[in-house]
């Protein structure tokens, strides 16, 4: 038994593990120790602890920080601190300043070395659904503001290796380690006048909505939503615009029509060689965070065909911009603008502006507010397949948006659970994640309204889709893809449970976006929930769900493997000689699926990181993502 570091009686503020449930404050005995942080009932009268209540381990503690009091707080509420795990915040309030500051510090003394540490938080209460610092309405969502230093602590020196060689005197093809997956945007102020320019038109879909006109400046009012922003135009006109839709007025290289976001080396060439111009000419981000990357078609040297280049876009010591020495710029676009005029080293000028643009991102949801959708606006026009829950069909919304749209048949799902979760999962963006838009829930079976993705399903994909046959750059990534996605579900502390490529879609350039997160959740059928029936995803599943039902976000990173396995086979089936009985009785003794052909050993050590027997050895999504783009970065 460790000996007790510290000893406090605390006011201790029930954790509203649900939003109808209420608040209470007790005092509370805590006690910290080396492993665990323990309150105890305690009897003030004879200064007596009593039964044990509730304990945190020291190890699964994520964050330690003040909590703003809240306004017209009881004295006895005045200095409150936070500690943050996976169940949440533990809300505790000191009798004094300088006693909360003694266990704060001690408290961030023993979780410095901890895993998965937050770089954000939220510095008010959590209270009836709702965070009083930035309005968001999802308990997990990430923390809306950045803590000077890692959990009150420096960071140590990174890891990673960085380059010390010179710069290069000409031109560098891309080699560079691959960025962190993108977090989810911070929650800015609830006011702003920050200007705009939009992107992308926009066509109001409710009343609350604005009109966006590309390439115009709009005055932001209002983020308090993280995908609807309250903005003004230039007539005075105000209402909500989807946040990525536009950029910063003095910011980013979004509106420039050369600058393609979120676009991987592999679409980049596809989109040059469909475009089929030498000298045709994109700037995508580069393989390494925070850099940016010029990629260019060329037919020199009598290749007809064509050929593409990947140049970095190098940063000087002074802070200015160049593709080649003794050719530097401030900006970026000073840099482009005068490569369209001269090679300067490159294998040709930049002659033609290639672009993806014209297709706008999609919407968090069918306008502002918007949950519920009329199927009166809902055009069928072919069935796409049948899934768990029914048949699923591509259509149109208002006889012009392309959507997909889940007929839910009736008695597979839990109806009411699921319509209350629709509103929450509503607000997950990412480009990786399939877009849910809204649900029809006033006639029977309820409708399922998503983004609709023209390649359709990763596993058909694989099987029939591919044109031709599939370089390695281009299976790792779309495994990219997917871990990406993932890692911000994990971000939003969202376990999927059914993570297969049956369960991701593939859009019309190739990237790979994952649905039905959470969706299993709602399943009413036994025989999915059981490994004895044929419909639970016994072939995706580890251990600890064969034998012990047990999900959590190391059973995806289990799923994730397996899904690697998927696309490096071209779809095969996991075990395919083996029945669900046998694999459910042979996993938990140690049987693993075989190296497919076409993976290397490295991205086959991958695969087998995430098949360790014990979960707390299997990395997270975040480490996955960082793994697979640096074994990226050495294919290319």
């Amino acid at each position: 038994m460790s000996d007790n570091i510290l000893e406090e009686v605390f006011v201790k503020r029930s954790q509203q593990k649900k939003k109808t449930s209420p608040l209470n404050y007790k005092e509370r005995l805590f006690v910290l120790t080396q492993e665990k942080i323990a309150y105890y009932d305690y009897d003030a009268d004879k200064g007596k602890k009593k039964g044990l209540k509730g304990s945190v381990d020291i190890e699964k503690i994520k964050c330690v920080e003040l909590v703003q009091p809240e306004p017209n707080a009881p004295q006895e509420r005045k200095y409150a601190f936070q500690v943050i795990y996976d169940e949440g915040p533990l809300y505790i309030f000191a009798k004094t300043e300088d006693v909360r500051s003694v266990w704060i510090k001690k408290l961030k003394e023993l979780v410095r070395f901890n895993k998965d540490l937050m770089q954000k938080y939220h510095p008010c209460f959590w209270v009836d659904g709702v965070w009083l610092c930035c309005h968001q309405e999802v308990k997990q969502a990430m923390g809306c503001k950045v803590l000077d230093t890692k959990n009150g602590f420096k960071s140590g020196t990174s890891s990673r290796r960085q380059s010390r060689k010179p710069l290069p005197p000409t031109p560098i093809e891309e080699k560079a380690s691959r960025p962190l997956p993108p977090q989810p945007p911070e929650p800015p102020a609830s006011s702003s006048s920050m200007t705009v320019i939009a992107e992308y038109n926009y066509t109001p879909l409710s009343a609350q909505d604005l009109e966006l006109r590309k390439d115009e400046e709009y005055t932001i009012l209002e983020k308090s939503d993280l995908n609807w922003w309250r903005a003004r135009d230039k007539y005075g006109k105000e209402g909500y615009i989807p946040s990525n839709y536009v950029v910063e007025a003095e910011n980013g290289l979004e509106r420039f029509d050369w600058y393609c976001k979120n676009m991987n080396r592999s679409q980049a060439e596809q989109l040059l060689k469909s475009e089929n111009k030498d000298g045709g000419f994109l700037v995508r981000d580069s393989s390494k965070a925070g850099k940016y990357t010029v990629s260019l078609f060329t037919k020199a040297g009598g290749d007809t065909g064509g050929s593409c280049k990947h140049y970095n876009i190098c940063t000087a010591a002074q802070g200015q911009f160049y593709l080649a020495e003794k050719h530097y710029f401030n900006t970026i676009p000073e840099l482009i603008n005068y490569h369209q005029h001269n090679a300067a080293g490159m294998v040709s000028r930049l002659k033609y502006i290639v672009s993806n643009r014209a297709q706008p991102p999609s919407t968090a949801g069918l306008g502002y507010g918007v949950w519920e959708i009329d199927p009166r606006y809902l055009t069928f026009i072919k069935e796409l397949g049948t899934g768990q829950f029914g048949v699923v069909k591509y259509g149109k919304w208002q006889g012009q948006h392309d959507v997909a749209i889940k007929m839910i048949k009736e008695g597979s799902m839990s109806e009411e659970e699921f319509i209350d979760e629709a509103k929450i999962m509503m607000k997950l963006r990412h480009e990786n994640l399939v877009q849910l838009y809204g649900v029809c829930t006033k006639q029977r079976p309820i409708y399922i309204v998503t983004e609709f993705l023209a390649n359709g399903c990763l596993l058909t994909y694989l099987k029939e889709g591919l044109k031709q046959h599939p370089t390695a750059v281009q299976l790792l990534e779309m495994c990219k893809d997917v871990s990406e996605g993932m890692a911000y579900l994990e971000s939003q502390q969202y376990i999927h449970r059914d993570l297969a490529a049956r369960n991701c879609l593939v859009d019309a350039n190739g990237t790979v976006k994952v649905t039905d997160f959470g969706l299993s959740r709602y399943v009413l059928d036994d025989e999915y929930t059981s490994s004895a029936g044929s419909k639970f995803p016994v072939r995706w599943s580890p251990p600890e769900v064969l034998l012990y039902s047990k999900f959590s976000s190391k059973s995806d990173i289990w799923a994730y493997g397996v899904l690697m396995w998927e696309v490096y086979t071209l779809g095969r089936l996991p075990y395919e000689r083996l029945s669900n009985t046998e694999i459910g009785e042979q996993v938990p003794r140690g049987l693993r699926l075989y190296r497919p052909q076409l993976a290397n050993e490295k991205v086959y050590n991958i695969m087998s990181s995430c098949w360790h027997e014990k979960a707390e050895e299997r990395p997270n999504f975040q480490e996955l993502a960082l793994t697979v783009q640096d074994l990226l970065y050495e294919l290319q």
